[in-house]
């Protein structure tokens, strides 16, 4: 069962999952030829920076954005529940997502993009766009996720901060996804007032590389 509703440049839709409602928010491009769908993390909405730029900026290079509500965010709770309970939000939202026929790429930030990377080759996602990638808990490297990300199966790309406390650039493990660095970006994409790039300057690079990336898939 779903509900929809419609404003202007956006369509919100309502999904019935095992894990509770969720909600996709789906700015459309006019000539599409991807599905780029992104969940929060943990601690946020899909106000998140990155996710906003991303839906502003994709649908006029042909991929459409959805950007997804776990059912908890939806419910008010304020506490991500279990990974396995995440997992079962998202794959409730996927038929929604490939009704289109299109191909669909499956990201999502922080705790999002560990569910993107954990379910894609058995949803059959088109690649994984990892935002934020929480390699470790802040200060315990030694509780690597790597096996998740490293797991995927399909092209992924990990968009990281240079200074994010879950997991900086140069502690990633060797692999066959892509990375691209946001300078002095913290886990929220944030960059400091000394940096010598502005906060509209970091987000042009996560914009810029997932439009090309995104190219490069069809």
């Amino acid at each position: 069962m779903t509900h929809v509703t419609k404003t202007a440049g956006t369509t919100t839709e309502t999904v019935e999952t095992d894990a509770g409602t969720a909600r996709i928010t789906w700015h459309a491009a006019r000539k599409a030829r991807l599905v780029l769908a992104v969940s929060h993390g943990a601690g946020g909405g899909i106000e998140a920076r990155d996710l906003t730029a991303l839906a502003e900026v994709l649908p006029a290079h042909g991929v459409t954005v959805a950007r997804v509500e776990q059912p908890w965010r939806v419910a008010g709770k304020k506490l991500a529940p279990a990974p396995k309970t995440l997992d079962a939000g998202w794959r409730g939202i996927w038929p929604a997502l490939a009704t289109s026929g299109l191909p669909v790429i499956s990201g999502g930030r922080s705790a999002g993009a560990r569910v993107a990377c954990r379910t894609a080759t058995e949803l059959g996602a088109r690649a994984v766009l990892a935002l934020s990638f929480p390699l470790h808990p802040p200060g315990k490297p030694e509780k690597s996720r790597a096996d998740e990300l490293l797991g995927s199966g399909v092209p992924t790309l990990v968009v990281q901060g240079g200074n994010d406390p879950f997991g900086k650039p140069a502690e990633f493990p060797e692999g066959t996804y892509a990375l691209v660095e946001v300078p002095y970006g913290d886990h929220g994409f944030a960059v400091p007032k000394r940096a010598d790039l502005s906060q509209e300057e970091a987000v042009a690079v996560i914009t810029d590389a997932v439009v090309e990336w995104t190219g490069s898939l069809g």
